[in-house]
C-alpha cells in the first residue's frame, strides 16, 4: 500500500507515542488529509502531545468498515490552537503497513458516541476545522 485508504468520519484511532515506554491513547479526531498525511486533533494537555513535542516518531492505527492499517511517521504541531484547548497534529506518514488478510473482514470500528453535548460539539468543531486544514484553508 503506498497511499493512505480513506476511512469513515468519526473513525476512532490509537496514537502511539515514542519515548521511554511507549504511550497509546485512543483519538477521535483524525483526518486524511492527503495521500500521506493525517491530521489530528489533540487537546493541550495531553501526555501524547508533550511527548512528540520531544520525540516526533509516531504510529498511528486506524481500524474501520473494510480499513485496517498502521502509520509509521513524524509529528508535528501546525497549529497551537486549532480550536480553544486543541491542537493541530500533522503526521507526515513514512510508512504504511497494511493489515488486510483475506481470512478476515473488518466490519466496523468503535461504536462510540459523546456522551456530553458540549464535548460533542466540541469534537464536530475540531474535525471541521482539521478538514479545512487538510484542504489549505485557515
Amino acid at each position: 500500500m503506498t497511499r493512505l485508504p480513506r476511512w469513515p468520519t468519526g473513525t476512532v484511532a490509537i496514537l502511539a507515542t515514542a519515548g521511554e515506554r511507549p504511550h497509546a491513547i485512543p483519538v477521535s479526531a483524525a483526518v486524511r488529509a492527503d495521500d500521506d498525511r493525517v491530521l489530528l486533533g489533540l487537546a493541550q494537555g495531553r501526555e501524547s502531545l508533550a511527548r512528540l513535542r520531544a520525540d516526533a516518531r509516531v504510529t498511528l492505527a486506524i481500524c474501520a468498515r473494510e480499513v485496517a492499517v498502521s502509520v509509521d511517521g513524524r509529528a508535528r504541531v501546525v497549529d497551537e490552537e486549532l480550536v480553544e484547548g486543541v491542537a493541530a497534529v500533522e503526521v507526515a506518514v513514512e510508512t504504511i503497513h497494511d493489515h488486510d488478510r483475506p481470512t478476515f473482514a473488518i466490519r466496523g470500528g468503535v461504536d462510540w458516541g459523546w456522551t456530553d453535548g458540549q464535548a460533542a460539539r466540541r469534537d464536530a468543531a475540531v474535525r471541521d476545522a482539521l478538514e479545512k486544514l487538510a484542504a489549505g484553508g485557515s
